[in-house]
């Protein structure tokens, strides 16, 4: 099959998705809200066929595997779906907001407006979650919605959107406003190179991946980069309260992105590391010491789950029960170690030290920045946007949590009397 009609026929799926986007523009937001907690209900009511399609695809995966907990759904997952989503519908319009108005000294009015970006395309790895996500924050924000699942996922996917295109039908509405593209190469290229399409295309998944959609996307790409998280354990840090962030943003859930990578330990607290790392043994973390934590933590570790750090476990997420340990002299090392080898998503500080506390908040490059508390709060929900597409790493545009007001874009309004330009 040659590669023209290859794109001739994915051109002809665009196009059907553009033209229902254009129609989404006369969407009632009761319509849309309707329709979202239509889908909630339904989520719930056909769970038992989700989670057999999902089995489906984790039989096809080595449990061992990092992505296998981002693949995998559960009965408690699937609630916390169904809840995200009645939460989108919840969430105020983003569209129609006005964030500018001023009238000029000739009487022309002007309104910038929120709008639609139009259709976004979004590839993703082995998290059928995302499908759910991404339909939602979508359709609320007015687009239209190509989706591009890994093979990992392929079986979770389709369930999903058969039960999204069945309700988009039952409402009367175009069922070209979510569409799931096959799991070939040649559709990928297809969704990269779709230009006059695809507004706005937004990976999620590994850093290759990501790199991958940014180097071949023929269209505007949001990364939303892969997280290389960092927590600095200061010299003034309270160790009790440390223990628990440390543990937390470790081991709550090793497959996302928001996880903890790298503990950068002051020298003055290398004495309290066996105590703030003893819960990670607990849950069986392999840890990748540097020299002077090494020596501290021999005897008191599991030397099963004891390494000597190398290069590589530095500036590695490891998505996995692994956690890299960085020993530094000073707040200025700490600083240092976090620019070379983070990748602007969340880091945080540990410290009693207010003068520390806001220079980290002021001197570290990332998306978000927190001080005594656990990276693993990184997440739409859980900042109070409902749902997200993804975190965005870079600086156009948006960054940190993608919600829905990430999702559109602007349009300025001009009201007039027959104004002309002299």
């Amino acid at each position: 099959m040659s590669n023209e009609f290859i794109s001739t026929a994915y051109n002809t799926i665009f196009q059907y998705v553009k033209d229902a986007a254009r129609e989404m523009s006369a969407l009632k937001v009761a319509t849309i809200n309707a329709l979202l907690l239509a889908l909630a209900d339904e989520t719930e009511n056909q769970s038992t066929f989700i989670l057999a399609e999902n089995q489906k695809d984790l039989d096809l995966m080595d449990s061992q595997d990092p992505k296998y907990d981002r693949l995998k759904l559960t009965t408690n997952r699937i609630k916390d779906i169904v809840s995200d989503i009645r939460n989108v519908a919840k969430l105020p319009s983003p569209l129609g907001k006005i964030h500018e108005q001023r009238e000029l000294s000739n009487g022309l009015k002007l309104s910038k407006v929120s709008v639609p970006m139009g259709v976004i395309g979004i590839i993703y790895e082995a998290r059928p979650n995302v499908t759910f996500d991404c339909f939602s924050l979508c359709i609320k924000s007015g687009n239209a919605c190509i989706l591009k699942g890994g093979s990992d996922a392929q079986f979770s996917n389709i369930a999903i959107i058969s039960i999204i295109k069945k309700l988009l039908t039952q409402f009367g509405l175009n069922s070209f406003i979510a569409e799931l593209l096959p799991i070939d190469r040649e559709a990928t290229m297809a969704l990269l190179t779709a230009r006059g399409f695809v507004d706005v295309l937004i990976p999620r998944g590994s850093q290759s991946l990501i790199n991958f959609v940014a180097g071949n996307a023929k269209i505007p790409v949001i990364e939303t980069g892969a997280g290389i998280v960092h927590t600095y354990l200061d010299d003034t840090a309270d160790i009790d309260k440390a223990r628990e962030i440390i543990a937390n943003a470790k081991t709550l859930r090793v497959s996302v992105c928001n996880a903890l990578d790298c503990l950068v330990v002051h020298k003055k607290q290398l004495g309290n590391l066996p105590f703030v790392l003893e819960p990670l043994a607990k849950s069986n973390v392999i840890i990748y010491a540097d020299e002077p934590s090494m020596m501290i933590l021999i005897g008191r570790y599991p030397n099963e789950l004891l390494k000597p750090a190398t290069d590589e476990s530095f500036g590695t997420e490891f998505l996995d029960y692994k956690m890299a340990v960085k020993t530094v002299n000073n707040f200025e090392e700490a600083l240092t170690h976090i620019y070379t080898f983070g990748s602007k998503h969340s880091e945080a500080i540990l410290s009693e030290n207010i003068e520390n506390i806001e220079r980290f908040i002021n001197e570290v490059d990332a998306a978000a920045v927190y001080s005594n508390a656990s990276t693993s709060f990184t997440d739409g929900a859980q900042f109070g946007l409902g749902a997200e597409i993804g975190i965005s790493t870079q600086k156009l545009h948006a960054r940190g949590p993608m919600a829905l007001a990430e999702l559109t874009s602007y349009k300025w309004v001009v009201r007039g009397n027959g104004q002309i330009r002299k």
